[in-house]
């Protein structure tokens, strides 16, 4: 259990550095109220790849965005109970990648938590776009929660069966 815990901690760490970095500092410039909610810029950094400002108060792909005030403290404490739930998964598994992916999934729900808790929103801010069609803003937390559920599908539909025929 102790790789998926560790694994959890450093990306709800490198999520909440990537958007203090972000948030706090490039899209926030000199002069400006303190307000997070501020998104002046767009940074090109390659020609299919921006740093946008975004401010997600749904779920994926903004779903639920405009689900009122009470959906941070309903979708953080959803968020924390899921992440309880795949906590005893991973204290059962067996497999290191189970427990990778796991925390991968769990720390990425707990970085969008802190998020949820400190500005009522998730703040989104990778940008990739190809001939004009956008993917919807992301985070790292997002992308930690994407890689951990491919990773369980990937175990469950390549891994090798056990051979305990309880």
């Amino acid at each position: 259990m102790r790789p998926g815990l560790i694994l959890a901690a450093v990306i709800v760490v490198l999520d909440q550095l990537s958007k203090w970095a972000v948030v706090e500092h490039l899209m926030r410039p000199e002069g400006v109220a303190d307000t997070p909610f501020y998104s002046p810029v767009r940074i090109e950094i390659l020609p299919v790849f921006d740093l946008v400002m975004a401010w997600n108060r749904g779920v994926s792909f903004g779903i639920l965005n405009n689900a009122g005030a009470w959906n941070a403290v309903i979708l953080s404490v959803l968020s924390v109970a899921i992440s309880a739930g795949l906590l005893v998964w991973m204290r059962k598994s067996t497999s290191m990648l189970v427990t990778l992916a796991l925390g991968g999934i769990i720390g990425g729900a707990l970085g969008n938590v802190v998020d949820r808790v400190r500005w009522g929103a998730v703040a989104d801010f990778l940008d990739v776009h190809v001939m004009g069609y956008h993917w919807p803003a992301f985070n790292v937390a997002d992308s930690a929660i994407t890689v951990g559920a491919v990773l369980l599908v990937l175990d469950a539909l390549f891994a090798k069966p056990s051979s305990d025929k309880n």
